[in-house]
């Protein structure tokens, strides 16, 4: 026996009103309910990133959290972080060091090193690591999305990438 609960969220800017399963998982309620399928499915454990979004400013795991916890929340996925030009510059990087291959967990990682960036500082190379450490990438060898994510940080603070 399945329980529905009503919920009412903030998606990508839009107001959104919906009945749930109680049950469900956050990405599967963007991905399924709302047509926003740029958050990927992977493990569903949390382990691969693959389902990074954000919600009220913080990184979660989509996989891991429900929807009916997200009433009253903002939340953000890859299609909003892009469409408001948020990540315009950190997408451009991807593509002009070839950090991104297969695509898969290309949105959970530009969701993740964008949360590092928006902290305002310069991160080091091992830092950006650690941050991204929880985005599984089965292509790249991460070399090419470290070299990214270190020039938009220089760039946005005047330094030479």
């Amino acid at each position: 026996m399945s329980m529905d609960i009503d919920i009412a969220l903030t998606v990508n800017g839009e107001r959104i009103a919906e009945r749930v399963e109680a049950r469900k998982s956050l990405v599967d309620f963007v991905r399924d309910d709302l047509g926003l399928t740029g958050s990927h499915v992977g493990c569903e454990h949390g382990v691969c990133g693959a389902c990074t979004m954000r919600v009220d400013g913080v990184i979660v795991r989509g996989c891991l959290m429900l929807a009916a916890q997200c009433d009253g929340a903002v939340v953000e996925t890859i299609e909003g972080l892009s469409d408001s030009g948020e990540l315009a510059d950190l997408q451009a990087a991807f593509e002009q060091r070839n950090a991104l291959q297969c695509g898969f967990c290309t949105p959970g990682m530009l969701t993740a090193a964008q949360d590092l960036l928006n902290r305002g500082s310069v991160p080091s190379r091992d830092e950006i690591r650690e941050h991204i450490s929880g985005n599984f990438c089965r292509c790249t060898g991460y070399h090419a999305i470290v070299d990214a994510v270190e020039s938009v940080a220089k760039a946005r603070h005047g330094a030479k990438p």
